[in-house]
């Protein structure tokens, strides 16, 4: 087992009996995950458009080739700068070449999972760079010195109480504040940021290929003052973030609101085509679209899981899925968490590191029921595990385990002759581990079915 898979085991078991934070968690979860129950109803043929949705994304992942060199071309011609990153390590180094030959001091930033991804924080602090939050949840976040967990509510395993207390110790406001004051002061301390910010970075929902935009959804308007303000506007974004036309918008969109929050629509819903033109009066002087692979075009290459690369973020996955109800996102470190995160980063981020995510998972199907684009998510965890018992990734011990089972289970000697010690040894041995210290195993009886349905028949008839 690799460290990290022994890290996640741990961090595992012990959040499963934290019932307080637990508690928290699935109060949260259920909250969103009524709001968006609530939320298809607006859409008049729910199966229809995730068809439609799930068709549209197969084509664009099916066309990156073609789609991609299209989208630049189009972003370029608009004025914009295209910058190609294959890993993190290239993305953030980019970035800090940019902020560096306009020596910017403060970096301001919308809800973006992907420079989470490529762990941009550190590597700006490193360089004296202060890199703020807009967002109010990952503002939040980042105070308690954490990564967000969801990928919608950054703070999903934070209750009101923990955040009104932090607001409290940190800038006064009274220990019982209400959510309203909260985001009253996080606005009042980062409106002048927006103002004096040298450098804002947007992440992008989508990629419009034949206009060469990014389209941007959200609530709190962060990420349109991000990209207002400041001078430069840099947008990160992974290659599978593409879709054909603007016109797909008018599907994407309230699917991802929907499936997000379970509204009909983000309150911000921006469209940019590149930097301020000479009629404007506001926006960015210089604007750059950073396209990373990071490991997707590893995923790419998997015929089967590619479907993966779909994912539009909006986070019901995680909602519905048991796992993640009860151990949260933390534990993952990884990410993306959840149902896709399992699905996605055994192939961005090494099989060998992460196989241990595609065992995080009932296999109950919620998170496939639920999904706007129809990836079909349990299966993908299911090829996963297949792919990993292919590459030889499995502990020994397993492999001996199932190979000695199958003997024993295919010859009703072999399974007759074991006694009911040395069964009970073997389940114990083999499988204690995953079925769970907490949990008892059961007992095998003292005869089996075979052996008493013998009996049976030959005692005498009355």
């Amino acid at each position: 087992m690799s460290s990290t898979a022994e890290k996640f085991s741990a961090e595992s078991a012990a959040q499963a009996f934290n019932l307080p934070k637990r508690d928290v968690l699935q109060e949260n979860l259920q909250t969103q995950e009524n709001a968006i129950g609530l939320g298809t109803y607006q859409l008049a043929n729910l199966a229809t458009a995730k068809r439609k949705a799930h068709v549209i994304k197969w084509r664009a992942i099916e066309n990156l080739d073609k789609l991609l060199p299209e989208f630049e071309a189009n972003f370029q011609r608009r004025g914009g700068k295209v910058i190609w990153a294959n890993d993190a390590e290239e993305a953030r180094q980019e970035i800090l070449n940019i902020i560096q030959r306009v020596d910017a001091k403060t970096v301001i930033q919308s809800r973006n999972i992907v420079t989470s991804e490529i762990d941009l924080k550190p590597a700006l602090q490193n360089e004296q760079v202060e890199l703020l939050s807009a967002n109010i949840g990952e503002f939040i976040v980042d105070l308690l010195g954490q990564k967000p967990t969801h990928l919608v509510k950054p703070g999903m395993h934070l209750s009101a109480e923990t955040i009104a207390q932090l607001f409290h110790e940190r800038f006064g406001l009274p220990a019982q504040a209400t959510p309203e004051q909260i985001t009253k002061k996080a606005r009042e301390l980062l409106r002048n940021k927006f103002i004096q910010a040298d450098v804002g970075i947007t992440g992008a929902d989508f990629l419009i290929t034949d206009t060469g935009s990014i389209a941007l959804s959200e609530n709190e308007g962060d990420a349109r003052l991000t990209t207002s303000f400041p001078k430069i506007h840099i947008a990160i974004a992974g290659i599978e973030k593409l879709v054909p036309s603007l016109t797909d918008l008018d599907l994407f969109w309230p699917m991802l609101a929907t499936h997000s929050t379970g509204q009909g629509l983000m309150r911000y819903n921006t469209i940019i085509s590149g930097p301020r033109r000479a009629t404007e009066t506001d926006g960015p002087d210089e604007m750059y679209i950073i396209l990373l692979d990071n490991g997707r075009t590893n995923l790419l290459a998997q015929k089967e899981q590619r479907q993966g690369l779909y994912c539009i973020q909006c986070g019901a996955c995680l909602n519905v899925c048991p796992v993640y109800q009860t151990i949260g996102g933390a534990v993952y470190n990884t990410t993306y968490n959840g149902p896709i995160g399992s699905v996605i980063t055994p192939h961005t981020q090494g099989m060998d590191e992460f196989k241990h995510l595609s065992y995080a998972s009932t296999l109950c199907g919620a998170c496939t029921e639920v999904c706007p684009v129809k990836i079909d998510l349990h299966k993908m965890l299911l090829l996963n595990r297949r792919d990993a018992v292919k590459e030889n990734l499995v502990p020994k011990k397993e492999v001996w385990g199932w190979t000695a089972w199958k003997r024993v289970m295919q010859s009703r000697k072999l399974t007759d002759f074991l006694g009911t010690g040395i069964k009970n040894f073997f389940l114990k041995t083999f499988f204690k581990d995953s079925w769970g210290q907490r949990r008892e195993l059961p007992q095998v009886a003292e005869k089996s079915f075979a052996q008493r349905w013998a009996e049976q028949k030959s005692q005498p008839e009355d």
